[in-house]
């Protein structure tokens, strides 16, 4: 699991760090930071992933800036244009960590690698730190190729395939719908919710087949994510020639569809360009959190998306118990400003963790992680939600308006 994160120099992360759970609930005012930080761990994964431009910050969510517009730019903060980021991890008592420097580009779209150190257990297994000028390709990550001598199960191995894979999903109504096509695709679903039907038809296919999986689990996440949906008998999933999938059957052409318990029998099944959007977006929370093919880090922004304050509150909690619960380990950071979604989150559990995003008087982006200690624990004795601490300001991450 990723224990830590810093970042030094992108956009308005100058000196940030963090210390991450299983679940990270960012709050914080517009503009705060939040997606900054979202998307300086997509830059991370880039470089994880060997090399860093447009088409690889593009897969992973992370919005393109112009040149010289990654860097940190702030009036009081004394940074150069260099990119520095951490990412610490600990396993089973194995501990791993790599640092990567990065000269985002003046022109073009290509990010040049400064730096790059891999330790696992106090050992150094990859280091990139004082190579000659020219010694080394510049534009490509020295991690990505080391990874081959490093053993599958090791820390470090662990640790990057962990960045590497990391995305942003920020689904968009039209998209869950299958309306308009994702531009950027990703199996099974895509970080604008294409393959929403392929994504639920995998959690559907290992809650009722035979397999190397935990049904149970699987059955837990289907029938949770459907009792959320009121309206709705049932959600299946048939190919798109009208005949309804059954266990162990592939399909390169599938369609959603949603019972609706109050309409006539003949007019009951809604397919998914018709749902409300609500329903798209619960079954969309169900897939990242569950689906084992989904990265087992990663982000979602906006989590409110849609959503009534009362059904984002239950589902925010039905999803930290779908992350943890998983039999493949999960770990994800959403954003919201919705206040209902801090009262689905048990901040008694260390593994989920709830953070208040805001800006220094020099525009710098800080994290407090907000904590349940003796204050909090009065308020709660009064009568205080934390969503109503929130709106009245006593946890910090809200506007100065």
């Amino acid at each position: 699991m990723i224990t830590r994160i810093t970042v030094d120099g992108f956009r308005s992360l100058a000196g940030f760090e963090i210390e991450l759970g299983h679940v990270n609930v960012l709050i914080g005012s517009n503009g705060s930071g939040k997606t900054n930080l979202l998307e300086a761990i997509g830059v991370l994964g880039a470089a994880a992933s060997g090399r860093v431009d447009d088409s690889r910050l593009r897969e992973r969510g992370v919005r393109l800036s112009g040149p010289g517009r990654y860097s940190t730019r702030l009036a009081e903060v004394a940074t150069g244009p260099q990119v520095d980021m951490t990412a610490e991890s600990q396993d089973d008592g194995r501990t791993a960590k790599y640092e990567v420097s990065l000269e985002p580009p003046a022109n073009g779209n290509l990010w040049r690698y400064a730096q790059e150190r891999g330790v696992e257990a106090d050992q150094v297994v990859l280091d990139r730190v004082g190579e000659p000028n020219g010694a080394l390709n510049a534009e490509a990550g020295w991690a990505a190729l080391k990874r081959v001598e490093l053993p599958p199960q090791g820390a470090m191995a662990s640790l990057l395939s962990q960045v590497e894979g990391y995305a942003v999903y920020a689904p968009t109504t039209p998209v869950l719908r299958s309306s308009v096509q994702d531009p950027l695709m990703r199996e099974p679903v895509g970080v604008s919710g294409h393959g929403l039907p392929e994504g639920v038809w995998g959690l559907v296919l290992r809650s009722v087949s035979e397999g190397p999986h935990d049904r149970s689990y699987f059955r837990r996440v289907v029938e949770g994510a459907q009792s959320l949906i009121d309206w709705a008998r049932n959600v299946r999933v048939q190919t798109r020639g009208g005949r309804e999938l059954i266990p162990g059957e592939e399909s390169e052409a599938f369609e959603l569809w949603v019972k609706d318990r109050y309409m006539a029998d003949e007019w009951r099944d809604l397919p998914i360009a018709e749902a409300s959007e609500g329903a798209l977006y619960v079954l969309f929370a169900a897939a990242v959190a569950a689906h084992p093919r989904i990265p087992a880090f990663l982000a979602v922004d906006d989590f409110d998306h849609a959503l009534n304050p009362r059904l984002a509150r239950a589902l925010v909690e039905h999803f930290c118990g779908w992350v943890i619960d998983n039999p493949v380990p999960r770990q994800v950071l959403i954003t919201t400003h919705n206040p209902l979604i801090l009262d689905g989150l048990d901040l008694t559990d260390d593994r989920i963790r709830l953070f208040a995003v805001g800006r220094t008087s020099y525009g710098r982006t800080m994290a407090h992680r907000v904590e349940v200690d003796e204050r909090l624990l009065a308020r709660a004795k009064e009568g205080w939600t934390l969503s109503r601490l929130w709106v009245m300001g006593e946890l910090g991450g809200v506007p100065p308006v």
